[in-house]
């Protein structure tokens, strides 16, 4: 009975109910009462199959990741996929970024923010007493700039950005020191003027241009932006209303069910809606801190602020996106974005962490325990 008690006190109730809002939210953003709801449809299939394999992901004990070869298996795994995707993948919006599945498509580029927070994770964990050794920073890149650069040449440059906040983002909190960071923002520099140069594409730099010249073409390259700015704009206070966002349902705002979700959502909402969807997103990323210190390890510690990069970086990106404040570059919103790769990426991740939690509380728990029969005798 103290174990079954024990399972279940590490299921975050107000984590997951945090999550099936955001769910819910994005639900009735891609509704309509205009018109075909296929998006809506598919994705309540995809909310019950992400459910589904939360439940599943939650019941292992997720301390063989720390040791072993398994951590190593899925890495070689996620790039072995991503670079199969380059020659047999669908190539959808002039991307070759997932593999279609029939009924569903697979998207090799969200699983692999998973592993590469997993190899992190790990990674960190087992040298965090030397981590100011730069050679570590070292290695830690050419883990993620393998990812990283496997997912920029499909082109995926949302996801790619989003794998580099992670590998940042882990790195900070592992403890690189301040001589370091400046260095490592020096080499991001320079790496951003030679793929300016060298890799960037032209549509590329034009996105970056209308970033910081939004209006300069507004029937071109900055014809995203500008309309996702006057979606948001016009929801005001309250919003339009459920499934009367004109900018959104009229196709003024493309891909408004993932890319420009936010805008779509902000326009039917208003500002109202905005603030409770922050504070949905605020309880998730407060809950994975707790885990994080609650960790019963270091690389519990990373893995549950590795998640919480994932997403923050995710939601601000895209935010800034839809806003005129970043270039367009194509990312969703956790749990609130149409598709089923993000999703079941995201409760998935989730689902780990408080299977992780429990670790710490039977490790507390067994603590105690020993303390209790020390002091008996």
């Amino acid at each position: 009975m103290h174990g079954l008690r024990v399972f279940f006190r590490s299921f975050d109730t107000l984590l997951f109910g945090a999550m099936l809002f955001l769910t819910t939210l994005g639900l009735v953003t891609m509704y309509s009462y205009q018109g075909e709801n296929f998006y809506f449809n598919r994705q309540l299939i995809w909310i019950a199959v992400a459910c589904g394999a939360f439940l599943i992901t939650f019941i292992p004990d997720y301390r063989f990741l720390r040791t072993g070869n398994t951590t190593f298996f899925l890495y070689v795994t996620i790039v072995a996929l991503l670079i199969l995707v380059l020659f047999i993948g669908e190539v959808t919006l002039g991307a070759q970024s997932r593999f279609n599945l029939g009924f569903f498509s697979l998207q090799p580029a969200d699983p692999a923010k998973l592993v590469l927070i997993i190899v992190l994770a790990k990674y960190f964990a087992k040298r965090h007493e030397h981590i100011g050794d730069v050679r570590h920073i070292i290695i830690s890149a050419v883990y993620a700039f393998l990812i990283f650069g496997l997912v920029f040449i499909q082109p995926d440059f949302g996801s790619a950005i989003i794998l580099f906040f992670i590998w940042a983002g882990m790195i900070l909190v592992a403890g690189i020191k301040f001589r370091h960071l400046l260095v490592v923002g020096t080499l991001g520099a320079l790496s951003f003027l030679i793929m300016w140069q060298f890799v960037f594409m032209d549509y590329q730099k034009a996105r970056i241009m209308t970033f910081l010249n939004p209006l300069a073409d507004i029937q071109g390259a900055g014809y995203n932006a500008y309309q996702s700015t006057v979606a948001v704009g016009s929801g005001q206070l309250l919003g339009k209303g459920i499934g009367y966002g004109t900018q959104s349902k009229l196709q003024f705002l493309p891909e408004y069910e993932t890319d420009f979700i936010f805008a779509a959502f902000a326009e039917e909402w208003g500002l109202l809606g905005v603030l409770m969807l922050f504070g949905a997103f605020g309880i998730v990323i407060w809950r994975l801190m707790i885990h994080a210190v609650l960790g019963a390890t270091n690389f519990e510690t990373l893995f549950a602020t590795g998640v919480a990069v994932l997403f923050t970086a995710h939601f601000f990106v895209h935010i800034g996106m839809n806003i005129g404040l970043l270039p367009v570059t194509g990312t969703t919103v956790p749990f609130l974005s149409y598709g089923g790769s993000h999703l079941l990426t995201e409760f998935i991740s989730v689902a780990m962490v408080m299977a992780m939690r429990r670790n710490a509380a039977n490790k507390k728990a067994s603590t105690k325990s020993t303390e209790e029969a020390f002091l008996v005798n």
